[in-house]
């Protein structure tokens, strides 16, 4: 565990001498190599080539230097080539005269006795490539007896040239095979099969006068994969094929990548022992290759050094990641503040508290809740949480910190128009108070898109009970109740809240039902409130399909008939238990609006009745309901009752206190004779209705 932590302490970060420069251009240069006098040990001297831009390092003059590692123990080179000849003034390529032994001798890296380092060619990390036709490529060793080979690969040709685009490099054109001795230097032979040789020594010209269509090189493995081997194909048969140049045309490849192994060969001068002393006011420590001044005296090894510079190197590193991820988490924090301020702003939470503190009744029942609050009370919105989703957002259930289980909406999709939706029903949500209209009991405008947290309702949506698999189906008398506590709710906010609200997406899956089975109106993401003498408006169609009101449709005007309309297909809906949309034997899609109407008007309403209603006795009140329900989907919407009036048809129904026929009579005559409602707006709400104005308004202005 040391070791590990030792190492990936000198990985992260490599130490040089102090004083000493730890890179070249982009290349590190770790102790024990370096390029400045008194920076490196003893025979790991570079060059830093700094004329160049960026700056380059170099091994010696012809051999640069891309990286170098200290937990590999590894030097990663580039070695120069030409195409079908090598550059002999790069090793690790030394070629050979087949006519001439390799010297006996340690060879070395470069120019001869120019570094006296301790490296290798790593047969780990490298292959021998051999890529042209018919010939061998020999790689070897010198020796006494002269050379010994040490690996070989032949590349084949059939006819003309490999088929471009083959990178398998298996013996077609193309040969590689692994280096079985990892030496400082090899030679290099190439013979074609024909037994014609072509060998090259030193700088000269090949000692052949037949020219090898191909070459041989020693080459990282890593690299030698997918297009650099294509790459050096076309680099040698672009040279020596003419019928297979014409079919290439990339760049030539001039180096390659060669990786080289080191080691330390601890051989040292004791510097501390020369006559001059190199320290004057500290104690000399003896280091391979130099030396260190230190005010304690103590006899210490590289190794131990390096372990002690590593150690201390990495709780160094672990005390600044640790300083470094505090700071951070405080501008974390700092930042997600101002974004709070900037959303809740951007959301027009300064004017929703003017309007709240300007009424005390809606400051009792709105709260504006921080982000932390609505995070703490859902878990961090855990996935866990997720009630259902409906046209405007994901509803999570939450539980605030006074035990209180809410709902909490949050909007799917972060676009303007969905914020916009969010903040009108805050509006809308805030200066409503109706037993029958779903609570907003707050909002937190920190977000982008505003969260809203209303009541729990337990029960589910209406559209369940009479079209899922509930187990214990509706009965008539509570479908009646049903419809009469949402009809009373809708005429509310036609008529007697401060400002008139069209709910504009009327439908069984935004009403809510209790326990006890009580109607909860909700969504009110697509309403708009309009001024109490306007009796409608033009807007972008919006709603749901199956329930949305065919002239305003057609026209882009929104009235209150078209919640009318919609609230005709809930009461059919309650009728047959049928979908506003269903398939038929006649179309795949049938409209239950009009497919109702129809069989009103045929009297064939027995047909299409729930049967449930039938057992149950409540035929006879059901016709009156579908008689008013068939009134609220007529085609104009000047024909349809008011919600008012299908509110007080309702109430008369359920408490059957009139007779089948003069129910029928009052629909029909109520929708001719309509008089628009005027609630009684006292002096009192005129500061009120003038700050919910602006708040409405402001909400609808594009940002």
């Amino acid at each position: 565990m040391a070791l590990e932590l030792l190492m990936a302490t000198v990985a992260a970060a490599p130490v040089a001498l102090p004083g000493c420069p730890e890179a070249c251009g982009s290349v590190t240069v770790p102790y024990p190599f370096g390029f400045r006098q008194g920076c490196f040990h003893k025979g790991f001297n570079l060059t830093c080539d700094e004329t160049g831009h960026p700056p380059k390092l170099f091994l010696h003059d012809d051999v640069e230097v891309d990286a170098i590692s200290l937990v590999g123990g590894t030097v990663r080179v580039q070695s120069k080539i030409v195409n079908g000849e090598w550059d002999y003034r790069n090793v690790p390529h030394q070629a050979l005269n087949p006519n001439r032994s390799v010297r006996s001798g340690k060879p070395y890296i470069g120019y001869d006795g120019s570094w006296s380092g301790g490296l290798t060619v790593s047969t780990e990390h490298n292959v021998f490539v051999a890529i042209g036709c018919n010939f061998i490529g020999y790689l070897a060793a010198g020796s006494d007896r002269g050379p010994v080979y040490v690996s070989a690969c032949a590349a084949l040709c059939d006819t003309g040239y490999p088929p471009p685009g083959d990178t398998s490099c298996s013996g077609v054109g193309c040969c590689r095979t692994t280096i079985s001795q990892g030496l400082p230097a090899y030679g290099v032979q190439l013979k074609d099969l024909n037994q014609t040789e072509a060998a090259y020594a030193g700088k000269g010209k090949p000692v052949s006068s037949r020219l090898l269509s191909g070459a041989a090189f020693i080459v990282d493995r890593e690299w030698f994969t997918g297009t650099n081997v294509g790459a050096m194909q076309n680099n040698t048969f672009g040279d020596f094929g003419s019928a297979y140049r014409s079919r290439r045309s990339s760049p030539k490849v001039t180096r390659v990548p060669t990786v080289l192994e080191w080691w330390l060969d601890v051989k040292n001068i004791d510097e501390c022992q020369q006559p001059v002393y190199p320290c004057v006011h500290a104690t000399c420590i003896n280091m391979p290759g130099t030396y260190r001044c230190a005010t304690k005296k103590r006899i210490i090894s590289l190794p131990g050094l390096i372990t002690i510079i590593a150690i201390s190197a990495g709780f160094g590193l672990l005390f600044s990641l640790l300083g470094v991820a505090k700071i951070t988490n405080k501008l974390k924090q700092r930042r997600a503040k101002k974004l709070r301020q900037r959303f809740f702003k951007k959301n027009h939470g300064l004017l929703l508290q003017q309007l709240i503190s300007s009424n005390n009744d809606m400051a009792e029942r709105t709260r504006i809740f921080s982000l932390e609050e609505l995070e703490q009370a859902t878990n961090k919105f855990d996935h866990n949480r997720i009630l259902g989703g409906g046209g405007h957002g994901t509803v999570y259930k939450g539980i605030l910190s006074d035990q209180r289980i809410v709902a909490i909406k949050k909007a799917k999709i972060i676009v303007q128009r969905e914020i916009d939706q969010f903040i009108n029903e805050v509006v809308i949500l805030s200066q409503t108070n109706h037993r029958n209209v779903v609570k907003l009991l707050g909002c937190c405008l920190e977000t982008e898109v505003p969260l809203l947290v209303y009541e729990f309702i337990s029960n589910g949506a209406l559209s369940f009970h009479l079209h899922g698999q509930s187990e214990n189906p509706l009965s008539w008398k509570d479908r009646l109740r049903i419809a009469l506590e949402t009809a009373r709710a809708i005429a509310y906010l036609h008529s007697a809240a401060s400002i008139s609200v069209y709910h504009r997406d009327i439908k069984c899956a935004n009403i809510l039902l209790t326990d006890t089975l009580t109607s909860k109106v909700s969504d009110f993401g697509a309403s708009r409130s309009i001024a109490i003498d306007e009796t409608g408006i033009l807007t972008v169609v919006q709603g749901t399909y199956g329930y949305l009101d065919p002239e305003y449709y057609y026209t882009s005007r929104l009235t209150e008939k078209s919640d009318v309309y919609s609230f005709g297909v809930i009461l059919a809906e309650l009728l047959t238990r049928v979908t506003p949309v269903f398939s038929s034997h006649s179309s795949e899609g049938t409209s239950l609006a009009s497919h109702f109407v129809s069989h009103i008007r045929n009297n064939q309403f027995s047909d299409i009745l729930d049967a449930q209603i039938v057992e149950e006795g409540g035929a006879e009140d059901a016709e009156v309901v579908a008689r008013l329900a068939e009134a609220c989907l007529s085609l104009k919407g000047e024909e349809r009752p008011t919600m008012r009036q299908v509110e007080t048809v309702l109430e008369d129904v359920h408490n059957s206190t009139v007779n089948i026929s003069s129910q029928i009579t009052r629909v029909n005559r109520n929708a001719i004779n309509d008089q628009p409602y005027k609630g009684n707006k006292g002096g009192e709400e005129t500061r009120l209705y003038s700050l919910e104005k602006e708040f409405i308004e402001s909400s609808e202005i594009p940002r």
